[in-house]
């Protein structure tokens, strides 16, 4: 199959670039913001510890905490000699490097994120899972699954090399991804990178084989017309199950969401009204109204009209439909079936190759102790990040601790970070933007569990550099906060190729 591509130039590297209406939906103006900072979070001092401060001003573009409000009462700002910012408080005669905007920013839900969600049951259930995981007995330790890809060309490698392997065990092997010209050994974060980039190419309604749903654009469903996009849609279906397999068989994640009926699918369990007021809350209401009333008066029949690339055409949901009137005695079996032909009928053949490829890795038996929220968190883990989560489960190396005064910027600048430029920041460090799904603690590396880990490395003239496989930031000495946040947006900004990650 060949895909249409548009390419143009970075300013780093000459990249792949598409349409994609979910970045164009992102991409609305937003409220343009200053980056001048107010303050550093640092230790606090001892009162009377500080040289006498000379107030001046710093030029540069840094974040602004004017969103944060006023300081509070009693509570006045100085730059100190040295360019930092402290913070007096005239109330208790103290001094401290911490801004107390910002104490009071780490614990509102509307800047941290919302409380990672939690079950007993759930963990149960996922240890249970994994257990159950087992690699072929016949498969020797250092069995690798290679993959040679180009960045420029991921969907259309990986489609060739998975689809290639006539047996489908071989893909339970470790996986060893080497993108063209680009050095990294693979311990594990070059694959979960690869999970991200390509699922950013498989879920793409570019390609044809998915679309949005019609309440966002950002929950995908699969598209019922693939086949008029592309003939070997079944094929890619099936391959796009293996991946999805092998994401949860090694223990990654997807970057992408589905309607809650998509999982119910993979669980073969019946799709009701209810499941549609998520995903069509304007045709969910109108079938809510034909519960409750008599529709003999709206003239309805037992078919539907379908919009195929602009062109409406007319389906029977029963042989005859059309001369079938919707009555008050037979309007529930017109529901069923309309909820049917909306959510199942029309794409059975899409989502019987999808799980054909999915259980080939994911015996549907095992996958069936899951309900449909359960196996969301299992493929895609959670959307929203958790600042305070993330902070708790830290661990620091060399003379890092939570309490030094580069730490503190470094937390500082996540905070101040946009909910986008965060995540990226999460996908620098440990090659994926999904939380695990209990939270940062259950956070794995190439050795098993593995906490993202702050260590002191180089001078600050060096840019941040991440090594994705053991979920760890070398984050240098910084002279200031701005320089920190200049460093870390660079870093963050300019991944591909860029010899900082490994």
């Amino acid at each position: 199959m060949e895909w249409e591509s548009y390419v143009g130039e970075s300013t780093l590297a000459s990249v792949q670039e598409k349409h994609d209406p979910r970045q164009a939906a992102a991409a609305s103006p937003q409220p343009h913001r200053s980056m001048m900072p107010r303050a550093a979070t640092v230790t606090s001092p001892a009162a009377g510890t500080l040289d006498t401060p000379q107030v001046r001003q710093r030029a540069g573009s840094n974040p602004d905490l004017s969103h944060l409000g006023p300081l509070p009462s009693g509570w006045e700002e100085r730059v100190h000699t040295d360019g930092r910012t402290f913070f007096i408080d005239h109330n208790t005669k103290n001094t401290t490097w911490e801004d107390p905007r910002l104490s009071r920013a780490f614990q509102n839900a509307a800047l941290a994120g919302p409380a990672v969600p939690y079950s007993r049951d759930y963990k149960r259930k996922y240890e249970y899972f994994r257990s159950k995981l087992r690699r072929p007995a016949n498969m020797p330790q250092n069995q690798k699954f290679e993959m040679k890809l180009h960045r420029n060309s991921i969907l259309e490698d990986s489609y060739r090399t998975i689809m290639a392997c006539k047996k489908a065990d071989n893909l339970k092997a470790k996986l060893w991804i080497d993108f063209e010209g680009e050095k990294g050994l693979d311990y594990g974060g070059v694959a979960r990178e690869w999970f991200y980039l390509l699922s950013h190419e498989m879920f793409n309604p570019y390609y044809g084989l998915f679309e949005y749903s019609a309440n966002d654009n950002y929950t995908l469903q699969i598209n019922p017309n693939s086949g008029l996009c592309n003939e070997e849609h079944l094929s890619y279906f099936k391959f796009i199950g293996r991946v999805a397999g092998m994401a949860v068989y090694h223990g990654k994640l997807l970057d992408a969401f589905f309607i809650r009926p998509f999982y119910k699918m993979m669980l073969k369990k019946p799709i009701t009204l209810k499941d549609m007021e998520s995903v069509d809350s304007e045709y969910y209401n109108s079938l809510v109204w034909i519960t409750e009333n008599d529709p003999e008066d709206l003239d309805l029949r037992f078919c539907v009209e379908e919009d195929q690339f602009g062109q409406m055409v007319t389906k029977n949901l029963k042989a005859n439909g059309e001369d079938i009137l919707v009555t008050n005695s037979n309007k529930k079996e017109y529901i069923d079936l309309v909820i049917k032909w909306r959510f199942s009928s029309r794409v059975q053949e899409q989502m019987k190759a999808l799980m054909d490829g999915f259980n080939e890795l994911v015996q549907q038996e095992l996958l069936s102790i899951f309900d449909e929220r359960e196996v969301e968190l299992l493929m895609c883990g959670l959307g929203d990040i958790d600042v305070n989560d993330w902070r708790k489960h830290t661990a620091y190396r060399g003379d890092y601790s939570d309490k030094h005064p580069i730490i503190q910027w470094f937390w500082k600048a996540v905070i101040l970070m946009d909910p986008e430029t965060r995540v990226r920041l999460l996908q620098f460090v440990t090659g994926t933007s999904r939380v695990p799904m209990n939270g940062f603690a259950e956070l794995w590396g190439s050795n098993g569990p593995q906490k993202f880990t702050i260590e002191k490395w180089g001078n600050p003239d060096q840019l941040p550099r991440a090594h994705t496989c053991f979920n760890r930031v070398d984050l240098p000495p910084y002279r200031s906060f701005q320089e920190l946040w200049d460093k870390l947006k660079i870093a963050i900004e300019n991944t591909e190729g860029f010899e900082g990650v490994d």
